[in-house]
């Protein structure tokens, strides 16, 4: 099982959506761009909603045959690790294995010794073909990536041979996420982490590093564009070079997490992985979230009184809701309108303010990031919420079409 070229994780925390996320991929198809769906959902989410890993697979399929899609898909389960992933071996064939809590613990002296004995050719300066600098490596820095990474990426070991001993060795998607850490992996230290993932035979196919600058929830990127672009660039470099010297399965991916709108970044990974040739896994969740209270509140009616009634909810619980997700949102308190405020607002009003359309003065990215953490205040609702869904399948579907074709595919992969 080979992941194709272009993908995009595209989540549904209540399982409404497929049909219409997948219209979007047939209209790029209508374009000339080839990109495979991949359905994910979290344990946290499954969690917080109700739900088990089995309703996204259930998802996909009927999507897929009711529009007729004959490309590959896939089911994701995002952010396993061992004590979770048994829930996910029957419904799913992505596998997003999260290291983030092994970063930074010690992975035995025998280890962390054999790293070091098995790196010390590459002592002294590293030359990456494409990378215009040379890389020091010193003892001293590779005993620090190994205290950093190595236990983390043993872990991931353990992982993908649970995997592979229950579906096959050659039917999963390999993904491992190393995003989540305070500092951006340097090209360096992305070479190595590669190094211990080939000593660990694990067939990779994406992979996640953590970049420069935030990737705040729902809300477009903040930081230095160049840099970036230098990291995204080196790091497709790393990979190339890492795959041949290592002998790597599969020539891996970079994956982009926390990527729905980030727009300022979308042209800047086109140009580079078309001039590359390149392939690119670009993981959304929350944005399909937000188009459906953005269609409820242009429903109009009950509709809008519920995306109202949601947003008055998750203003109250701002400090439990922010709790799990310090490290990818940002907001300020002061800039979220009260909820009498909203509760006077018309349909238009609403949806302005939550859609993200940067050109458009209403829009508010600090309630827009406080709704894309609120879904738990939906799940809560139960029958309240999905009926509403429901009864409003038709404008929110063509809001979330909208949504990730004209904002996230276009932006992305049809460059003018």
């Amino acid at each position: 099982m080979k992941i194709e070229k272009y993908s995009i994780g595209i989540g549904d925390r209540f399982a409404r959506q497929g049909k219409a996320q997948l219209q979007a991929f047939l209209l790029a198809r209508k374009k000339g761009v080839d990109i495979v769906p991949v359905w994910n959902k979290s344990h946290r989410e499954h969690t917080i909603v109700g739900t088990q890993p089995q309703s996204v697979r259930d998802e996909a399929d009927a999507a897929v045959k009711a529009l007729g899609w004959e490309q590959g898909y896939y089911v994701d389960a995002d952010h396993i690790g061992l004590q979770t992933v048994d829930g996910y071996l029957s419904s799913s064939d992505f596998f997003t294995i999260d290291v983030a809590q092994f970063i930074d613990q010690p992975a035995g002296e025998k280890a962390h010794q054999a790293f070091m004995n098995r790196s010390q050719s590459y002592v002294g300066s590293l030359e990456i073909p494409g990378i215009d600098r040379d890389l020091s490596v010193t003892d001293e820095n590779l005993s620090q990536m190994a205290g950093r990474f190595l236990k983390a990426i043993q872990e991931a070991g353990k992982v993908y041979r649970h995997i592979a001993k229950a579906r096959g060795q050659d039917n999963a998607i390999i993904e491992i996420s190393v995003d989540e850490t305070p500092a951006p992996q340097s090209p360096l230290e992305l070479f190595f982490i590669l190094a211990m993932i080939a000593e660990e035979k694990i067939p990779l196919q994406t992979i996640a590093p953590k970049f420069t600058g935030r990737f705040n929830k729902g809300v477009d990127y903040e930081g230095d564009l160049p840099q970036f672009e230098q990291e995204f660039i080196e790091d497709l470099h790393v990979i190339a070079y890492a795959t041949q010297l290592f002998g790597l399965t599969h020539t891996p991916k970079l994956s982009v997490h926390s990527g729905s709108d980030k727009f300022s970044l979308y042209p800047i990974m086109g140009k580079v992985i078309q001039r590359h040739d390149a392939g690119i896994h670009l993981k959304t969740a929350g944005t399909t979230w937000l188009e459906e209270v953005i269609g409820l509140a242009v429903a109009g009616g009950t509709g809008l009184q519920l995306a109202k009634d949601i947003y008055a909810t998750a203003r109250k619980k701002l400090d439990d809701l922010s709790a799990p997700y310090k490290e990818v949102i940002n907001i300020d308190a002061a800039q979220l309108p009260s909820p009498d405020e909203v509760n006077a607002w018309d349909e238009e009003t609403f949806a302005q303010t939550v859609r993200h359309d940067q050109s458009n003065a209403r829009y508010n990215q600090h309630m827009r990031q406080l709704l894309h953490i609120g879904f738990k205040v939906a799940a809560q609702m139960e029958n309240r919420f999905t009926d509403a869904l429901e009864s409003h399948a038709e404008v929110i579907a063509q809001q979330v079409t909208s949504n990730l074709y004209d904002r996230h595919i276009s932006r992305l992969f049809l460059l003018s």
